[in-house]
Protein backbone atom coordinates (compact mmCIF):
# COMPACT_ATOMS: atom_id res chain seq x y z
CA UNK A 1 0.00 0.00 0.00
CA UNK A 2 1.24 3.10 -0.85
CA UNK A 3 1.61 5.72 1.76
CA UNK A 4 -1.46 8.77 2.30
CA UNK A 5 -0.87 12.16 2.14
CA UNK A 6 -3.94 14.38 3.07
CA UNK A 7 -3.78 17.57 2.16
CA UNK A 8 -5.70 20.22 4.19
CA UNK A 9 -4.91 23.93 4.36
CA UNK A 10 -4.07 23.75 7.83
CA UNK A 11 -4.95 22.17 11.28
CA UNK A 12 -5.64 24.91 13.96
CA UNK A 13 -8.75 26.95 14.89
CA UNK A 14 -9.46 29.16 11.95
CA UNK A 15 -9.70 25.55 10.04
CA UNK A 16 -12.50 24.33 12.01
CA UNK A 17 -15.34 22.80 10.49
CA UNK A 18 -16.78 19.97 10.28
CA UNK A 19 -15.31 18.73 6.55
CA UNK A 20 -12.06 19.26 8.26
CA UNK A 21 -12.98 16.90 11.48
CA UNK A 22 -14.54 14.30 9.07
CA UNK A 23 -11.00 14.19 6.98
CA UNK A 24 -9.49 13.39 10.23
CA UNK A 25 -11.48 10.84 11.19
CA UNK A 26 -10.51 9.24 7.64
CA UNK A 27 -6.96 9.85 8.15
CA UNK A 28 -7.29 7.62 11.58
CA UNK A 29 -8.97 4.66 10.12
CA UNK A 30 -7.15 4.75 6.96
CA UNK A 31 -3.84 4.07 9.47
CA UNK A 32 -5.33 0.39 10.03
CA UNK A 33 -4.57 -0.01 6.72
CA UNK A 34 -1.64 1.56 5.67
CA UNK A 35 1.37 4.64 6.47
CA UNK A 36 -1.27 7.80 6.59
CA UNK A 37 0.32 11.75 7.28
CA UNK A 38 -1.35 14.84 7.24
CA UNK A 39 0.14 17.87 4.70
CA UNK A 40 -0.72 21.40 4.76
CA UNK A 41 -0.50 23.94 2.32
CA UNK A 42 -1.78 26.96 2.70
CA UNK A 43 -0.69 27.30 6.86
CA UNK A 44 2.76 26.05 8.11
CA UNK A 45 2.61 23.68 11.20
CA UNK A 46 5.64 22.54 13.42
CA UNK A 47 4.69 19.14 13.40
CA UNK A 48 3.15 18.80 9.80
CA UNK A 49 4.56 18.70 6.37
CA UNK A 50 4.32 21.46 3.86
CA UNK A 51 3.23 20.38 0.32
CA UNK A 52 5.77 22.67 -1.59
CA UNK A 53 8.72 21.30 0.93
CA UNK A 54 7.36 18.06 -0.55
CA UNK A 55 7.12 18.63 -3.79
CA UNK A 56 10.66 20.37 -3.78
CA UNK A 57 12.62 17.28 -2.96
CA UNK A 58 10.48 14.73 -5.14
CA UNK A 59 13.16 12.56 -4.72
CA UNK A 60 13.58 12.41 -1.20
CA UNK A 61 9.81 11.66 -0.75
CA UNK A 62 9.55 8.71 -3.36
CA UNK A 63 6.43 10.13 -4.51
CA UNK A 64 5.63 7.75 -6.76
CA UNK A 65 4.83 5.74 -3.94
CA UNK A 66 2.77 8.38 -2.19
CA UNK A 67 -0.85 9.05 -2.68
CA UNK A 68 -2.31 12.88 -2.18
CA UNK A 69 -5.80 13.09 -0.81
CA UNK A 70 -7.03 16.34 -1.72
CA UNK A 71 -10.86 17.48 -0.44
CA UNK A 72 -10.91 21.53 0.50
CA UNK A 73 -13.96 21.80 -2.17
CA UNK A 74 -12.47 25.43 -3.30
CA UNK A 75 -9.18 24.71 -3.47
CA UNK A 76 -9.70 21.19 -5.50
CA UNK A 77 -8.86 22.81 -8.63
CA UNK A 78 -5.61 24.72 -7.90
CA UNK A 79 -4.28 21.56 -5.86
CA UNK A 80 -4.88 18.98 -8.94
CA UNK A 81 -3.01 21.64 -11.57
CA UNK A 82 -0.29 21.56 -8.94
CA UNK A 83 -0.22 17.77 -8.40
CA UNK A 84 -0.69 17.38 -12.27
CA UNK A 85 2.30 14.01 -12.06
CA UNK A 86 1.40 12.81 -8.78
CA UNK A 87 -0.93 10.03 -7.60
CA UNK A 88 -4.03 11.65 -6.69
CA UNK A 89 -7.48 10.96 -4.86
CA UNK A 90 -10.03 13.49 -4.75
CA UNK A 91 -12.21 12.59 -1.32
CA UNK A 92 -15.28 14.59 -2.37
CA UNK A 93 -17.62 16.21 0.05
CA UNK A 94 -19.76 18.80 -1.03
CA UNK A 95 -20.56 19.02 -4.90
CA UNK A 96 -21.25 21.87 -7.27
CA UNK A 97 -17.97 23.77 -7.66
CA UNK A 98 -17.79 23.97 -11.18
CA UNK A 99 -14.78 22.64 -11.93
CA UNK A 100 -13.63 19.15 -13.62
CA UNK A 101 -12.01 16.20 -12.43
CA UNK A 102 -9.50 14.46 -15.06
CA UNK A 103 -10.19 10.69 -15.38
CA UNK A 104 -6.38 10.27 -13.88
CA UNK A 105 -7.92 10.93 -10.56
CA UNK A 106 -9.92 8.66 -9.01
CA UNK A 107 -12.86 10.01 -6.39
CA UNK A 108 -14.04 8.55 -3.21
CA UNK A 109 -17.52 10.33 -2.00
CA UNK A 110 -19.12 10.53 1.36
CA UNK A 111 -22.61 10.33 -0.07
CA UNK A 112 -24.70 8.29 -2.52
CA UNK A 113 -26.24 12.56 -3.22
CA UNK A 114 -22.24 13.62 -4.00
CA UNK A 115 -21.41 9.86 -5.82
CA UNK A 116 -24.40 10.75 -8.46
CA UNK A 117 -23.21 14.07 -9.12
CA UNK A 118 -19.72 13.03 -10.17
CA UNK A 119 -21.15 9.75 -11.95
CA UNK A 120 -22.73 12.20 -14.18
CA UNK A 121 -19.68 14.76 -14.69
CA UNK A 122 -16.83 12.52 -14.17
CA UNK A 123 -17.84 9.26 -16.30
CA UNK A 124 -14.30 8.04 -16.74
CA UNK A 125 -13.19 8.52 -13.34
CA UNK A 126 -12.89 5.82 -10.94
CA UNK A 127 -15.43 6.54 -8.24
CA UNK A 128 -16.37 4.79 -4.44
CA UNK A 129 -18.81 5.28 -1.62
CA UNK A 130 -17.32 5.98 1.89
CA UNK A 131 -19.57 7.44 4.09
CA UNK A 132 -18.31 9.84 7.03
CA UNK A 133 -17.85 7.79 10.46
CA UNK A 134 -20.92 8.58 13.55
CA UNK A 135 -18.45 8.13 16.18
CA UNK A 136 -19.41 5.83 19.35
CA UNK A 137 -20.13 8.47 21.58
CA UNK A 138 -23.16 9.58 19.76
CA UNK A 139 -25.55 6.42 21.07
CA UNK A 140 -29.07 7.09 23.12
CA UNK A 141 -28.16 6.77 26.63
CA UNK A 142 -32.25 6.35 27.66
CA UNK A 143 -32.25 9.26 30.07
CA UNK A 144 -34.31 12.20 31.08
CA UNK A 145 -34.41 14.91 28.17
CA UNK A 146 -34.73 18.34 30.00
CA UNK A 147 -34.04 20.50 26.50
CA UNK A 148 -37.24 20.50 23.91
CA UNK A 149 -35.81 21.80 20.53
CA UNK A 150 -32.40 22.33 20.23
CA UNK A 151 -30.41 23.87 17.26
CA UNK A 152 -27.37 25.12 15.92
CA UNK A 153 -27.16 28.73 14.44
CA UNK A 154 -24.64 28.53 12.05
CA UNK A 155 -25.69 26.88 8.64
CA UNK A 156 -29.58 27.60 9.84
CA UNK A 157 -32.14 29.49 7.30
CA UNK A 158 -33.29 32.91 7.80
CA UNK A 159 -36.81 31.33 8.53
CA UNK A 160 -35.54 28.74 11.28
CA UNK A 161 -34.06 31.79 13.51
CA UNK A 162 -36.32 34.42 12.39
CA UNK A 163 -39.35 32.95 12.62
CA UNK A 164 -40.25 29.49 13.92
CA UNK A 165 -37.45 29.55 17.10
CA UNK A 166 -39.01 32.66 18.20
CA UNK A 167 -42.67 30.94 17.64
CA UNK A 168 -41.41 28.26 19.72
CA UNK A 169 -39.90 29.80 22.50
CA UNK A 170 -43.08 31.08 23.27
CA UNK A 171 -44.20 27.44 23.80
CA UNK A 172 -41.15 25.27 25.21
CA UNK A 173 -37.72 25.02 26.40
CA UNK A 174 -35.77 26.13 23.29
CA UNK A 175 -31.64 25.40 23.52
CA UNK A 176 -29.97 27.86 20.40
CA UNK A 177 -26.08 26.84 19.85
CA UNK A 178 -24.37 29.89 18.83
CA UNK A 179 -20.71 28.28 18.78
CA UNK A 180 -18.20 25.27 18.49
CA UNK A 181 -19.39 22.31 21.12
CA UNK A 182 -16.85 19.70 22.56
CA UNK A 183 -19.55 16.70 22.82
CA UNK A 184 -22.61 16.79 20.95
CA UNK A 185 -23.35 13.97 21.76
CA UNK A 186 -24.24 15.19 25.32
CA UNK A 187 -26.97 17.92 24.48
CA UNK A 188 -28.16 15.20 21.87
CA UNK A 189 -29.28 12.74 24.44
CA UNK A 190 -30.87 15.48 26.79
CA UNK A 191 -32.48 17.06 23.81
CA UNK A 192 -36.19 15.95 22.41
CA UNK A 193 -35.96 17.59 18.87
CA UNK A 194 -33.59 18.75 16.92
CA UNK A 195 -33.96 21.43 14.08
CA UNK A 196 -31.84 21.52 11.32
CA UNK A 197 -32.25 23.51 8.21
CA UNK A 198 -29.17 23.70 5.55
CA UNK A 199 -30.40 24.31 2.37
CA UNK A 200 -31.00 28.07 2.58
CA UNK A 201 -26.85 28.11 3.10
CA UNK A 202 -25.99 25.49 0.88
CA UNK A 203 -27.79 27.58 -1.98
CA UNK A 204 -25.75 30.78 -1.32
CA UNK A 205 -22.31 28.80 -0.92
CA UNK A 206 -23.35 27.88 -4.67
CA UNK A 207 -22.41 24.04 -3.61
CA UNK A 208 -24.20 21.18 -1.77
CA UNK A 209 -25.02 19.76 1.71
CA UNK A 210 -21.94 17.90 1.60
CA UNK A 211 -23.24 14.77 4.04
CA UNK A 212 -24.78 16.71 7.13
CA UNK A 213 -23.45 14.48 10.24
CA UNK A 214 -25.27 16.21 12.53
CA UNK A 215 -28.58 15.37 12.16
CA UNK A 216 -27.55 12.08 11.34
CA UNK A 217 -25.46 12.20 14.81
CA UNK A 218 -29.06 13.48 16.28
CA UNK A 219 -30.53 10.20 15.42
CA UNK A 220 -27.82 7.68 17.09
CA UNK A 221 -28.79 9.71 19.82
CA UNK A 222 -32.52 9.24 20.29
CA UNK A 223 -33.13 12.80 18.82
CA UNK A 224 -36.55 13.57 16.85
CA UNK A 225 -35.49 15.55 13.66
CA UNK A 226 -36.91 17.83 11.89
CA UNK A 227 -34.62 19.56 8.83
CA UNK A 228 -34.32 19.80 5.44
CA UNK A 229 -33.77 16.91 2.97
CA UNK A 230 -31.17 18.82 0.70
CA UNK A 231 -27.89 17.13 -0.80
CA UNK A 232 -26.16 14.55 1.15
CA UNK A 233 -29.20 14.34 3.89
CA UNK A 234 -31.20 12.58 1.36
CA UNK A 235 -29.00 9.43 1.57
CA UNK A 236 -30.13 8.63 5.03
CA UNK A 237 -33.21 11.06 6.00
CA UNK A 238 -36.86 9.49 5.10
CA UNK A 239 -39.40 11.87 6.03
CA UNK A 240 -42.13 10.78 8.10
CA UNK A 241 -40.02 7.25 9.09
CA UNK A 242 -36.68 8.56 10.80
CA UNK A 243 -37.80 12.37 10.41
CA UNK A 244 -39.78 15.27 9.84
CA UNK A 245 -39.40 17.73 6.71
CA UNK A 246 -38.83 21.32 8.48
CA UNK A 247 -40.15 24.83 7.08
CA UNK A 248 -43.24 22.56 5.51
CA UNK A 249 -45.90 24.69 4.12
CA UNK A 250 -46.07 27.36 6.80
CA UNK A 251 -44.79 28.72 10.58
CA UNK A 252 -47.80 27.69 12.41
CA UNK A 253 -47.70 24.04 10.76
CA UNK A 254 -44.41 23.79 12.20
CA UNK A 255 -44.71 24.95 15.37
CA UNK A 256 -47.73 22.08 15.65
CA UNK A 257 -45.87 19.29 14.47
CA UNK A 258 -42.82 19.86 16.51
CA UNK A 259 -44.81 20.81 19.69
CA UNK A 260 -46.69 17.29 19.38
CA UNK A 261 -43.37 15.56 19.24
CA UNK A 262 -41.87 17.62 21.99
CA UNK A 263 -45.32 16.17 24.22
CA UNK A 264 -44.56 12.84 22.70
CA UNK A 265 -40.76 12.10 22.84
CA UNK A 266 -40.96 8.67 22.13
CA UNK A 267 -37.24 7.34 20.52
CA UNK A 268 -38.60 6.21 17.03
CA UNK A 269 -37.15 3.20 15.98
CA UNK A 270 -34.07 3.16 14.10
CA UNK A 271 -33.26 -0.19 12.00
CA UNK A 272 -29.28 -1.08 12.80
CA UNK A 273 -28.10 -1.31 9.48
CA UNK A 274 -28.91 2.60 8.77
CA UNK A 275 -26.40 3.37 11.79
CA UNK A 276 -24.10 0.08 11.14
CA UNK A 277 -23.56 2.10 7.79
CA UNK A 278 -22.04 4.89 9.14
CA UNK A 279 -19.93 3.23 12.18
CA UNK A 280 -16.08 2.96 12.07
CA UNK A 281 -16.30 -1.12 11.30
CA UNK A 282 -18.22 -0.68 8.19
CA UNK A 283 -16.11 2.02 6.90
CA UNK A 284 -12.75 0.58 7.74
CA UNK A 285 -13.95 -2.54 5.36
CA UNK A 286 -15.00 -0.56 2.78
CA UNK A 287 -11.84 1.82 2.66
CA UNK A 288 -9.32 -1.36 3.13
CA UNK A 289 -11.05 -2.49 -0.45
CA UNK A 290 -10.97 1.06 -2.27
CA UNK A 291 -7.50 1.36 -0.99
CA UNK A 292 -6.78 -1.77 -2.34
CA UNK A 293 -8.21 -1.23 -6.05
CA UNK A 294 -6.46 2.43 -6.02
CA UNK A 295 -2.89 0.91 -5.56
CA UNK A 296 -4.02 -1.32 -8.30
CA UNK A 297 -4.73 1.67 -10.53
CA UNK A 298 -1.59 3.50 -9.71
CA UNK A 299 0.53 0.31 -10.61
CA UNK A 300 -1.41 -0.20 -14.17
CA UNK A 301 -1.19 3.90 -14.74
CA UNK A 302 2.97 3.35 -14.78
CA UNK A 303 2.52 0.86 -17.66
CA UNK A 304 -0.44 2.12 -19.65
CA UNK A 305 -2.03 5.65 -20.82
CA UNK A 306 -5.70 6.45 -20.47
CA UNK A 307 -7.18 6.15 -23.22
CA UNK A 308 -11.23 6.55 -23.51
CA UNK A 309 -12.51 10.27 -24.88
CA UNK A 310 -13.09 12.30 -22.11
CA UNK A 311 -16.65 13.96 -22.14
CA UNK A 312 -14.97 17.48 -22.48
CA UNK A 313 -17.61 20.00 -23.66
CA UNK A 314 -16.54 19.95 -27.16
CA UNK A 315 -16.60 16.25 -27.54
CA UNK A 316 -20.85 17.04 -25.95
CA UNK A 317 -21.48 19.22 -28.62
CA UNK A 318 -19.86 16.90 -31.17
CA UNK A 319 -21.75 14.31 -30.11
CA UNK A 320 -24.84 16.16 -29.97
CA UNK A 321 -24.12 17.34 -33.58
CA UNK A 322 -24.09 13.79 -34.52
CA UNK A 323 -27.25 12.60 -33.23
CA UNK A 324 -29.26 15.62 -34.79
CA UNK A 325 -27.82 14.53 -38.28
CA UNK A 326 -28.68 11.20 -37.48
CA UNK A 327 -31.92 12.24 -37.21
CA UNK A 328 -32.11 14.74 -39.47
CA UNK A 329 -30.75 12.25 -42.19
CA UNK A 330 -33.48 9.57 -41.08
CA UNK A 331 -36.14 11.89 -41.57
CA UNK A 332 -35.44 13.24 -45.16
CA UNK A 333 -34.55 9.62 -46.38
CA UNK A 334 -30.90 10.05 -46.79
Amino acid sequence: MRKLYFLLPGTTEKFYCGGLFAELKTLQIAQQICECEVVTYRQREADKLFLDDILAQSEKFDLHQKIFVVSWGFDVNRLINKLHSQNVIYHAHSAGYGFSIPARIPIIAVSRNTMGYWGQMAPHSLIYYLPNQISDGFQNLQQQRDIDVLVHARKSSTYLMNQLIPALQAKCNVMVINGFVDDLAVLFNRAKVYLYDSAEYWLQQGVSEGFGLQPLEAIACGCQIFSSVNGGLSDYLDPGFNCQKIAGYSCEFDVTRILQAVSNPGYQFVPDQLLAEYRRENILNRLQVILTELNLLFDHKQIYPANIPDLTPARVWQLKTRKFWQKFSKKIGI
